[in-house]
């Protein structure tokens, strides 16, 4: 199998509450590498500039991931400075500088036109067709956005939903995308526009999958402290879509497989500062922590069920 993430990486200048700002590696294919390397190993085309440090470089590929789709070019890598508030979910973005982001036009390498797993992290919905031009033969397609180009490129936007396999938005996207305030409704407008299942992410309450089948609840692991949110939910569908690459599944039970292990994963991101925090973390913790979520969640049904039966 094979999977492959194109997107942004960048550098964050991040604020917490009480705390001076720090500039740490960042952007949304970076995270979901990172993350995805727990399980397999991701291919990364997005580009930087001169001042990228080679640490960072060799920072992804201990992670496995291969970047020789990552271009370097004259300029500034993008930077984007965020400032949270007390609540933790909240942000104010305070600063957006592209640099060579401005200009980022993806060309996928020949050999990795045909992946398995094709993730399409939230760049310019016209950007993404791009790379869904170059990628035809790609097997199965998820795809993020952000408010931003649901605001300025719906349309561009809508046209690709058909071409997705698995969509990832937060609860403001899909009331954004639809113009439906109830969440069930507004995820059943988005598979009438033709995404083939969506992973409504809510956060610290976990998510939801909801295909043409129906719906599963996906909770989240109960953090005991969380130091940074930012990247969370790149690091969720990277886990996921990780997972996906390693058991060579994509079926509608495997997906639901996966989004346990993402969410798992999107927990450890939450803990730490930076995607190098996620990179010390090691693969038998992940194991523990998903049986944990496992035992957490489990529920005998029939026993349940039989219990209520009273004619």
């Amino acid at each position: 199998m094979s999977l492959l993430c194109v997107g942004s990486v960048a550098y964050d200048v991040i604020e917490l509450p009480g705390r001076l700002p720090v500039e740490v590696l960042g952007g949304s294919a970076t995270w979901f590498t990172t993350a995805a390397g727990f399980f397999t190993r991701p291919q990364l085309v997005g580009v930087v500039g001169e001042d990228f440090r080679d640490d960072d470089f060799e920072f992804l590929r201990s992670r496995g991931v291969d970047v020789a789709g990552l271009e370097r070019k004259p300029g500034s890598t993008f930077r984007w400075h965020g400032r949270y508030h007390e609540n933790l979910i909240s942000r104010d973005s305070l600063k957006t500088e592209l640099g060579v982001f401005a200009e980022f036009s993806p060309v996928i390498p020949q050999e990795w036109r045909g992946p398995d797993i094709l993730f399409l992290g939230n760049i310019h919905p016209s950007l993404q067709a791009l790379v869904l031009a170059q990628c035809r033969d790609a097997g199965f397609v998820a795809l993020d956005t952000i408010e931003c180009w649901i605001e300025s490129a719906r349309a561009d936007l809508v046209r690709l939903l058909p071409r997705v396999d698995l969509l990832f938005l937060n609860d403001d996207e899909v009331r954004q995308l639809t113009g439906q305030h109830h969440l069930p409704t507004a995820a059943r407008a988005i598979l009438a526009m033709g995404a083939g299942a969506l992973v409504l992410k809510r956060g610290e309450h976990g998510a939801t999958l909801w295909t043409p089948a129906g719906v599963s609840l996906v909770p989240a692991w109960p953090v005991d402290a969380m130091e940074d949110p930012t990247g969370a939910g790149d690091c969720f569908a990277g886990g996921t879509l990780g997972y996906l690459d390693l058991v060579h599944d994509t079926s509608a039970a495997s997906l639901r497989r996966a989004l346990a292990v993402g969410t798992v994963t999107a927990s450890f991101c939450v803990e730490g500062f930076g995607p190098r925090s996620l990179g010390k973390v090691r693969p038998s913790q992940v194991r523990d922590r998903l049986r944990s979520w496992l035992d957490a969640v489990q529920v005998d049904g029939a026993k349940v069920l039989a219990d209520l039966d009273i004619g």
